[in-house]
């Protein structure tokens, strides 16, 4: 068995550093391989990571290709049985990567899982959500979920309401931390390219549970997640390519399959949230 850790870096080399550092003081039994892609970092020193870590194999793009493509071009060029996806800021805690391949070697139906993640203040990061179907994403917008946090509906996006205390299955889990089966990857398909940033595990998950796979969390595997450190260097962008992205996923998946006019009035709901952001945006600059 071989365990594949791809890692895309994007000006957060220091962080990086440390990521491997755990990978590789916390290493599982199996076989590990770990593969870095850095898309074109002004940080980035390929020969010094190198040195440092010899046996890490590091893809440098030139200009900066998107974390979609980044796991892309890993997932291309490997061989694991499995496929870890693993945010730079990230760092795996003991036993956390054999945890990671014991559970996907217990569920053969599982198509990815996701690992606990922990923030730096030692609480659980909310790393499991459902997919932003209408209703679900309604909760969220008109502040329900925020009001009825125990409820399994108005919460039902980002799973208020869940407990990260045993294993479960999900609709999603984070690409922070997601371990994904080479045989689903194969029958599934690669990330959607369309999706560079946000929202590009969320619609490889949903493809996986279309094509009738399953998604888990398991707690058994935890991982400190700092969270944010690349898209936080341009937050306002990202924001308005989150909703870019969210839009896009409204228009491959429920486009045609939901009833037209609550499709086009979550279309237009995102379409009034980005211009909000755009208009904060552009306030904080002035």
């Amino acid at each position: 068995m071989l365990l594949t850790i791809s890692i895309v870096n994007w000006n957060t080399t220091e962080l990086l550093r440390a990521a491997l550092r755990a990978v590789f003081d916390n290493s599982p039994d199996a076989k590990l391989e770990v593969i870095v892609v850095d898309n074109a970092s002004s940080d980035f020193d390929e020969a010094a990571i190198a040195s440092e870590f010899p046996q890490v194999k590091i893809i440098t793009n030139r200009t900066n290709e998107g974390y979609a493509r980044g796991n892309n071009q890993v997932i291309e060029a490997s061989t694991g049985d499995y496929v870890l996806l693993l945010n730079p800021d990230t760092e795996v805690r003991s036993g956390a990567l054999q945890a990671l391949i014991d559970f996907m070697e217990a569920h053969p139906d599982a198509a990815a899982a996701g690992a606990r993640l922990v923030r730096p203040d030692g609480s659980t990061d909310q790393c499991c959500r459902g997919f932003p179907a209408p209703f679900a994403l309604a909760g969220e917008y008109l502040g329900l979920a925020k009001l009825l946090p125990n409820c399994r509906l108005c919460g039902a996006y980002r799973m208020t309401f869940f407990k990260f205390d045993r294993a479960a299955e999900v609709d999603q889990v984070m690409g922070s931390c997601m371990i994904m089966s080479r045989k689903a990857i194969e029958e599934i398909g690669n990330f959607d390219e369309n999706f560079p940033i946000f929202f590009n595990e969320v619609d490889w998950c949903f493809r996986a549970k279309q094509a009738g796979w399953k998604i888990y969390f398991t707690p058994d595997a935890e991982v400190l997640h700092l969270g944010g450190q690349s898209t936080k260097q341009v937050k306002s962008q990202m924001r308005v390519e989150s909703m870019r992205s969210l839009r896009l996923f409204y228009e491959k998946h429920y486009k045609g399959r939901i009833f037209a006019p609550v499709y086009w009035l979550m279309v237009f709901g995102i379409y009034l949230n980005t211009r909000l952001i755009r208009r904060q945006g552009k306030e904080l600059r002035d």
